[in-house]
């Protein structure tokens, strides 16, 4: 793959990351302690991909 590839692809994953870290960090701004699930999917419907991630994300004071 190219360069122009490459920056296109970074910019897209770096849009995901800071958009999806404010979304999850207002969501449980008052949730409290506890250990909350996280499932997020990437797809890209014209090569049929569809990537699944999920993980926890733990809130102790």
């Amino acid at each position: 793959m190219d360069d122009s590839f490459n920056m296109s692809m970074r910019k897209f994953l770096k849009q995901v990351g800071i958009t999806s870290q404010k979304a999850i960090e207002d969501a449980l701004r008052d949730a409290g302690n506890g250990n909350y699930k996280v499932d997020a999917k990437i797809v890209i419907k014209e090569v049929g991909l569809e990537h699944s991630v999920s993980g926890t994300i733990t809130i102790e004071d």
